[in-house]
């Protein structure tokens, strides 16, 4: 039996059931224009009044709106059987947990299988026989870490493959003036706090760190807290640290360029592109080496790595930071160049060939 030939155009239905703007969203947008671009024909699923479809709808990429309530939502279910039959994708790709497993519902009992693509964006073993079995015919990892994750959990590294996100160089640079906003002095060394931070572990982690900065250092540095929830918000303290706890921050570039630096306490990130978003403005980050961040840093080149931990490391290279304007400087403008490594153009490249492989390997 023969290879199938790809068909040209190329039809994918991508699934999408975040309420909000993240990474995997901006990273669907990029995805869906670069195929686009290339000739094939994207249809996203998204939910009803998501910044997802709000941002596909803007750049004309097809949509279809649908609820979405939850992993078990039958009337989406029946709905996306109905997409699937009617509009014949030759490939089915979900990007986020609900939409996976909405998904693999939807295509149940199906005469003709049509196969299913799963993006992967957090270190963590696989669990359920079913959401990890033989009907995901390939899995996207964002990063080596994500695969080796996977395989750790029994995934055949074959079915498996790594696509780096894809960041645009040509970002925002007009800062976000946080001195201002916050009232803090003109002097004062604003720092952006990213990753997981979303439960009481997390929080914790990061004031033990941060009290772990020198006094004299300390004095001269504010953080912001990007991410967590908009409840949180507000000004407060961090470790003895003055802070401003921003929620969600929908324009990413635009509050990274008003940034002095980044600081990474680690966690089970997939990867980081608010990392690689810093480094294309200029903004050197100092990082736990956790999950995928060791593969963007180059330590000492363009950012600092410090080993997990390592309390005093971490709060030595955020002084040194603070402290020596030439160094922080020095590794800010290395950022671009190495931002440049993560283009879109490679991202949807990559899934595109996935998409390939994955059409050719399928008998006819």
């Amino acid at each position: 039996m023969s290879p199938r030939r790809v068909p040209d155009p190329l039809r994918v239905l991508h699934i999408d059931a975040a309420r909000q703007w993240r990474g995997g969203e901006r990273q669907l947008l990029l995805l869906a224009a670069g195929m686009r671009e290339r000739g094939a024909e994207p249809l996203v699923a998204a939910r009803p009044g998501s910044p997802l479809l709000q941002k596909l709808k803007a750049e004309g990429i097809a949509t279809a709106s649908l609820a979405m309530r939850s992993d078990l939502d039958l009337l989406t279910v029946r709905r996306l059987r109905r997409l699937i039959a009617t509009w014949r994708p030759h490939l089915v790709h979900a990007h986020d947990r609900r939409g996976h497993a909405l998904a693999l519902t939807a295509l149940l009992g199906r005469r003709h299988a049509v196969p299913l693509m799963v993006t992967c964006r957090i270190v963590a073993r696989p669990r359920g026989l079913i959401r990890f079995g033989p009907r995901v015919a390939r899995f996207i990892a964002i990063s080596a870490a994500v695969r080796d994750a996977l395989v750790s959990g029994g995934i055949a590294a074959e079915r498996i493959t790594v696509a780096y996100p894809g960041v645009s160089t040509a970002l925002e640079s007009r800062p976000r003036d946080w001195r201002r906003e916050c009232g803090w002095a003109p002097g004062t060394l604003v720092a952006g706090v990213i990753g997981p931070l979303t439960n009481d572990r997390a929080s914790a982690r990061l004031a033990t760190l941060v009290a772990s900065i020198p006094p004299s250092s300390a004095a001269r540095l504010a953080l912001v807290v990007l991410g967590g929830h908009a409840s949180g918000s507000g000004s407060g303290s961090i470790g003895g640290v003055r802070a401003f706890r921003a929620g969600f921050v929908h324009d990413v570039p635009h509050a990274l360029a008003g940034l002095d630096l980044l600081v990474h306490p680690g966690g089970a990130e997939g990867l980081g592109t608010a990392v690689i978003e810093g480094m294309a403005l200029g903004v050197p980050t100092v990082a736990v080496a956790t999950g995928g961040l060791g593969e963007i840093i180059e330590d000492g080149r363009n950012g600092l790595l410090v080993d997990a931990d390592d309390d005093a490391a971490f709060a030595h290279g955020v002084a040194t930071l603070v402290d020596d304007t030439t160094r922080r400087r020095a590794l800010g403008a290395a950022g671009p160049d190495r931002a440049r490594d993560f283009g879109p153009d490679r991202m949807v490249d990559t899934i595109l060939a996935a998409y390939r492989d994955l059409l050719e390997r399928s008998k006819v």
